[in-house]
């Protein structure tokens, strides 16, 4: 975490005509963010069935008191990504879709000024975040998700709030990643500009139109990695923005689940803050912002206090538990309610070293539903178990934990050679003996762990292969035949069943590995489809009834006994003993 700072900013407020509305001379205002709550409304983990240390419900007892000790002005924001990754919003999202939303229920109870729409409150499609504009009580806001039709903003920009006097404007903006992760359909009749044009453009408009005293860059993006700097359009552009674009006196950015406090200075001299308090509401932002006006000059002095709230030190509010039990019990019942039954425990521990019980069973799956000949599918946890025996909604968040589409697309044999070299090339490391590391682990005073993105260490089924560790990128995967007896031909084209991030080219498999344009990613969909696969795996396990998980070992990794030894050294460094 950064160390915090304390700095004066001084920024022109113009008084434009003598009907204004009179400037005080002290005001103390109070700015409390939060970003990535992921569905964290109460402080409990409906699908390991524990409590937990982070939610809403704490964060709203925080905020309650500071407003009822009336010392300042108190302003809550939220910056997008809640409505993905807890069984709660997706009750809401596609189970009971015809009822009020849960989150439009508990955001409006604590009384949010305004938010910001993040990538993944766009992920559960048109009918559930169209309806959410309406029925929140405040403003959602995107300034640079643009209607296709005329041109102007899908959802709001940005929001005027007024404290005794205080003219404060709030500017949304989105990471305009999106059309990398989720297919078009989710997101039709928009498109997503560059943040830090958007912000330029708004901020022009902000400044001749409402003439602020005080300016937040609500920004669902990332502080941005060195490299993005120099990228047209970057995912993670929010120090960018900051930086570049006059007139934003603090930003609170999420995205990449991240807690920071920094300072940066604009194209003006001016610092500029940016505040990011992490995920899940483990932190609350918090900023003290000192007013005081300068009758001689027309300007407010403005000291800015930021700090982060470690929200497991709070106590969650009786009234807000309270309130939400009756919502809180009814998703319960849901989750708990049977499936079917697994005749063996499966783990997404294996998953990390080789072929898996886990892994194909997904993979199984997806042939069956996408009457496929190959698919394509990635560990999406990095520790999940499910155990034997009765398998209940519950299980089914850690079987699969995001809301992705299932895909049919055509590739040929070639395409789907390069898209397996591509994905071993950061799922292994290429060894010169059996002492070698093989996964990429980096190892710090806090413990090991895995430094490159599990969820992109995709495998196949339908076709038999093997990764021999010693060979070099491009020469490492060796495909032996279909499963089923035929030959594998690279000039052939096949049905591919993998999921809607991966197949609008999450990862880079499809581009970087495949070989294949963004353009003609669209054109090699052959279906898809329309719920998400969660939906899809829960109704095929309740139509197997008991299910046999197995390893089907159609893909092996050489030579087998540095293999063994690396697995079971790596496997203690990054679990313990089995």
């Amino acid at each position: 975490m950064k160390r915090n700072y304390i700095y004066i900013l001084c920024v022109a407020v113009i008084v434009i005509c003598s009907c204004a509305v009179p400037k005080a001379d002290h005001v103390t205002l109070k700015v409390f963010g939060t970003s990535d709550v992921h569905g964290a409304l109460f402080q409990y983990d409906l699908v390991e069935e524990r409590e937990t240390s982070s939610s809403l419900a704490q964060v709203y007892s925080y905020v309650d008191q500071e407003r009822k000790k009336g010392d300042a002005e108190v302003v809550l924001l939220d910056n997008g990504d809640i409505l993905q990754g807890d069984p709660l919003v997706y009750y809401s999202n596609f189970e009971k879709p015809e009822t009020k939303h849960i989150c439009a229920e508990i955001m409006n109870f604590m009384q949010y000024d305004a938010a910001t729409v993040g990538n993944h409150d766009i992920e559960p499609g048109h009918e559930v975040y169209d309806k959410l504009v309406t029925e929140f009580q405040f403003p959602w806001m995107a300034a640079n998700a643009v209607r296709n039709s005329d041109g102007k903003p899908y959802f709001q920009p940005y929001s005027v709030i007024e404290k005794k006097g205080v003219k404060i404007v709030v500017l949304g903006l989105i990471t305009p990643a999106i059309p990398k992760w989720l297919p078009e359909k989710i997101w039709s009749g928009m498109h997503f500009e560059p943040m830090i044009e958007s912000a330029q453009k708004w901020m022009k408009i902000i400044q001749e139109k409402e003439n602020p005293d005080f300016v937040i860059g609500l920004l669902h993006s990332g502080a941005g990695e060195e490299h993005e700097k120099t990228e047209v359009n970057p995912e993670n552009a929010s120090l960018l923005v900051a930086e570049k674009v006059s007139g934003i006196d603090m930003v609170i950015c999420g995205h990449d689940h991240q807690e920071n406090i920094i300072w940066v200075e604009n194209p003006d001299k001016e610092k500029v803050l940016v505040i990011n308090p992490q995920s899940r509401a483990h932190f609350l932002a918090e900023v003290t912002v000192d007013f005081t006006w300068d009758q001689a000059t027309k300007r407010y002095t403005k000291i800015l206090e930021p700090k982060l709230i470690e929200v497991k030190n709070l106590q969650p509010s009786k009234e807000y538990i309270e309130h939400f039990q009756p919502l809180f019990d009814e998703v319960s019942s849901y989750v708990s309610r049977p499936v079917g039954t697994f005749k063996r425990s499966i783990s997404t521990k294996d998953a990390m070293f080789g072929d898996s019980p886990f892994i194909d069973l997904i993979h199984n799956i997806q042939l069956d539903l996408a009457d496929a000949d190959i698919s394509f599918a990635s560990p999406l946890s990095f520790n999940a178990i499910i155990d034997s025996g009765e398998l209940q909604v519950r299980d089914l968040f850690k079987l699969y934990r995001f809301e992705n589409l299932l895909y049919t697309m055509s590739l040929t044999g070639k395409e789907i050679h390069g898209y397996l070299e591509f994905s071993y090339n950061d799922w292994f490391q290429q060894m010169g003996k059996s002492s070698d590391p093989m996964l990429f682990i980096k190892t710090t005073e806090k413990g090991s762990r895995l430094s490159t993105m599990f969820f992109n260490y995709s495998s196949a089924e339908g076709i038999d292969y093997t990764v021999d560790l010693r060979k070099p990128y491009g020469e490492r995967v060796s495909i032996l035949k279909m499963t089923n007896g035929d030959a594998f031909d690279e000039a052939k084209m096949y049905r591919v069943a993998l999921n809607s991030y991966r197949g609008n080219g999450g990862g880079n498999h499809l581009t970087e590995g495949a070989g294949l344009t963004k353009k003609e990613l669209s054109t090699r969909i052959i279906n898809s489809t329309t719920k998400d696969l969660r939906y899809y795996l829960m109704k095929w396990i309740e139509e197997e009834g008991i299910v046999d998980i197995q390893s089907n070992n159609n893909w092996t990794v050489i030579p087998e006994e540095w293999h063994a030894e690396a697995t079971k050294r790596e496997y203690e460094l990054l679990y313990g003993e089995k």
